[in-house]
Order: structure tokens, then C-alpha cells, then sequence
């Protein structure tokens, strides 16, 4: 059964899956990869939920505010093996809940179209697309996506 905990950027079992994903999208990304790179530090994040699997960290997601009632999710990643099991939607409620419980209003991402899948996961949880925003705008690769979570 997945568990999730809730945790800090300074969890080393955060670190260690972010070192993957970020191996991941290096060659997802190509030379794109340094541009995304530099929004993605995880240096003081307060809000981190890992996945777990008999102790075992298998996934993990984060939230950062973008601004007053708006929560950013960043650093959402499965290992290979587990995914299409339902841990990344398992992180991303949790994320949403945290969100909601900080006082948020909504959830706001960005992901690349070479993330197919994470695209897929972002409709089925009913984000829903909006302009690039911050950074992200005129950025072809980027898609950018909302979600209401005080409905």
C-alpha cells in the first residue's frame, strides 16, 4: 500500500529521487535542460511529500508559493518502476490537501510536452491549461496548468 509523508527539502530520500528526475529530464529536455534547470533548486522547500512503499521512497512532489493563495507544484517524480500504479496521483492529492490547508486557493504547474505522461496525469486530475506564466512565458516546450482546489 502507498503511504505518503510529508517532509522538507532536506530529506536525503527527496535528494537522492531528485537526482533521478533530474537525470530524467536532462535527457528528456535536451539542450533545454539547463533553462528548466534553474527554476528547480530545492534548497528551502517547506512543503515535500514522498511516496513510500514498506519505508521504501518511490515517488515524490512539492509545493512553493507563486504568490499570495497560489501554491506552485515542482518536482513531481516517480521511479520507473512504480509508475502507472497510481503514486504520482497519490502525491499530488496529498500536495493539493497541504496546499488547501495553507490557506491556498489554487495549484498552478508547468511541465514540458516531451512529458507526455505527466500531462496525461495533470488532465486527469483536472488541471486545467492556462497561458505560460512567470519564467515559462513564450517558452514553447512549457504547458502550463491550474487547479482550483477550494471548490
Amino acid at each position: 500500500m502507498i503511504s505518503t509523508i510529508r517532509t522538507n527539502s532536506e530529506n536525503p530520500d527527496f535528494v537522492a529521487l531528485v537526482k533521478d528526475l533530474d537525470s530524467y529530464l536532462a535527457e528528456k529536455d535536451g539542450n533545454e535542460h539547463s533553462f528548466y534547470d534553474q527554476f528547480n533548486k530545492i534548497d528551502l522547500i517547506r512543503h515535500v511529500v514522498l511516496a513510500t512503499i514498506d519505508g521504501k521512497a518511490i515517488g515524490c512532489g512539492a509545493i512553493k508559493e507563486f504568490s499570495p493563495g497560489v501554491m506552485e507544484v515542482k518536482r513531481m517524480y516517480t521511479l520507473p518502476e512504480w509508475r502507472g500504479k497510481g503514486v504520482a496521483s497519490r502525491i499530488l492529492e496529498e500536495l493539493e490537501l497541504w496546499a488547501y490547508e495553507t490557506g491556498a486557493d489554487k495549484c498552478i504547474l508547468e511541465t514540458g510536452l516531451r512529458q507526455a505522461e505527466a500531462i496525461r496525469l495533470y488532465e486527469k486530475k483536472h488541471y486545467e491549461k492556462i497561458p505560460n506564466y512567470g519564467q515559462y512565458i513564450g517558452v514553447e516546450n512549457s504547458r502550463c496548468f491550474e487547479k482550483n482546489i477550494r471548490k
